[in-house]
């Protein structure tokens, strides 16, 4: 990949118009404010932008059971009170509610992570954003954690026909215990979660011993971590673990979850990063040049969201951006909180409960485990998932600038630098 790295962004205007309901922190809304900011910084200039293809049911069984995705196909508010056994056998209740336009939001974050694969796939792009995706604990089964579909099984499973390895990187606060859990079995993927663990945390998962089964032992890495985690300890620890597990696997793609919920002042994390923090991260994961998805995840202080997707956008393009973000119409007052500054503040009032004593005994019993892959697996190991729904495409219609999204399924080229969405506040404003 020499010279400068090529970007493609996807991002469908629709997704801010769902809404989980009255008082649920996960907002989509905060994907359109990213994209806002994204906007008026210029970032969007320097990347391909692609609205993507709406996955279709066909592509979600690719891991989901059919009952499951025939559920979400079909269940609406209207309707829900009919089906209350299933509405408690595939776990949407609370967490996880039926709302309005539900399976349309599942096919728009899908399409982006699994339209980005197949361009990596085929060498079109270095590095896929999809902010939209990354909802990391959807069952093969059931709705978990606010996820419905995982979108991120879905992506890997699709550079797994090109990639004998591809590896899994977790920043969300929360486990990633749905992409996990789909590959615990097999040496073709990596898992690696950096998540708080303990004190009934959700989702209760993730804990050091967790290291995978059959043939993939060890190839599950879980890094359980405490209240309060800083810049300093998060980089130190994830750089050290990042660079023995890309020397040991050697991976042929990367997807990295850049779940916001590990910031600062995020209403359900209790982590202390700053935005430099959490970015260097993505910085750090840049550096190996090997094909990126990056997704976002989770984050509920909206405003600090958008900043820090924003921000990562930036740190993946090499761009320096003003710490001052750019006066606009509609979102800019969100951003009041703290000075109108492109910054997540750390606070005084949560104690970092990672010594250093307690992160080096993590890291030794982390390299204790890879040690145990003496290499990285070989090219034939086990059979390659089956291919996608997703159509094939020629060459020329790969190389194509503009898609219409008509009987290919296409990703749709978005061209428009207008999409400021005048008068949508968020539904209740918090």
């Amino acid at each position: 990949m020499a010279g400068k790295q090529k970007i493609s962004y996807f991002y469908d205007p629709d997704v801010g118009n769902f809404y989980y309901g009255q008082g649920h922190p996960m907002k989509p809304h905060r994907v359109r404010m990213t994209h806002n900011l994204l906007l008026h910084y210029g970032i969007y200039k320097e990347m391909e932008l692609f609205r993507p293809a709406l996955a279709s049911a066909e592509d979600m069984t690719q891991f989901h059971s059919d009952e499951y995705v025939e559920f979400l196909r079909l269940i609406t508010p209207d309707n829900q009170h009919e089906h209350m056994r299933q509405l408690k056998r595939f776990n949407c209740a609370e967490d996880c509610p039926v709302f309005d336009g539900l399976f349309n939001f599942c096919q728009i974050y899908t399409g982006g992570s699994v339209g980005g694969a197949v361009r990596l796939n085929h060498k079109q792009t270095d590095t896929v954003i999809n902010w939209a995706g990354g909802l990391h604990h959807a069952k093969k089964n059931e709705a978990s954690g606010f996820c419905y579909v995982n979108d991120i099984v879905l992506a890997i499973l699709e550079l797994l026909k090109v990639h004998q390895r591809v590896l899994y990187i977790d920043i969300d606060i929360h486990h990633g215990d749905g992409v996990e859990e789909a590959f615990y079995l097999t040496d073709r993927v990596m898992t690696v979660s950096f998540h708080k663990f303990g004190d009934m945390f959700f989702p209760g998962t993730g804990a050091l011993e967790q290291v995978g089964g059959a043939a993939g032992k060890y190839y599950s890495v879980n890094v359980p971590l405490h209240d309060g985690m800083d810049d300093d300890g998060f980089r130190a620890i994830f750089k050290s673990v990042m660079q023995k597990v890309m020397d040991t696997y050697r991976p042929g793609a990367v997807v990295l979850q850049c779940g916001a919920d590990s910031l600062a002042a995020d209403r359900l994390g209790c982590f202390n990063l700053s935005l430099d923090g959490h970015a260097d991260c993505v910085k750090f994961m840049k550096t190996f040049k090997v094909p990126l998805l990056v997704t976002g995840g989770g984050g509920y202080t909206k405003s600090n969201v958008a900043r820090c997707w924003t921000y990562e956008t930036a740190a993946l393009l090499d761009r320096e951006i003003s710490a001052d973000i750019p006066e606009h119409d509609f979102y800019y007052e969100y951003y009041a909180d703290v000075e109108y500054k492109m910054k997540v503040q750390p606070t005084n009032y949560i104690e970092n409960l990672n010594t250093k004593s307690y992160l080096s005994e993590i890291q030794k019993k982390v390299f204790e485990n890879l040690r145990a892959l003496e290499h990285a697996p070989g090219v034939a190991m086990h059979e390659v998932p089956p291919d996608s729904m997703l159509p094939e495409f020629d060459e020329d219609d790969l190389n194509c600038d503009e898609r219409n999204g008509g009987e290919t399924g296409g990703d749709a080229r978005i061209f428009r630098d207008d999409e400021f969405y005048e008068g949508d506040a968020d539904q209740d404003g918090s």
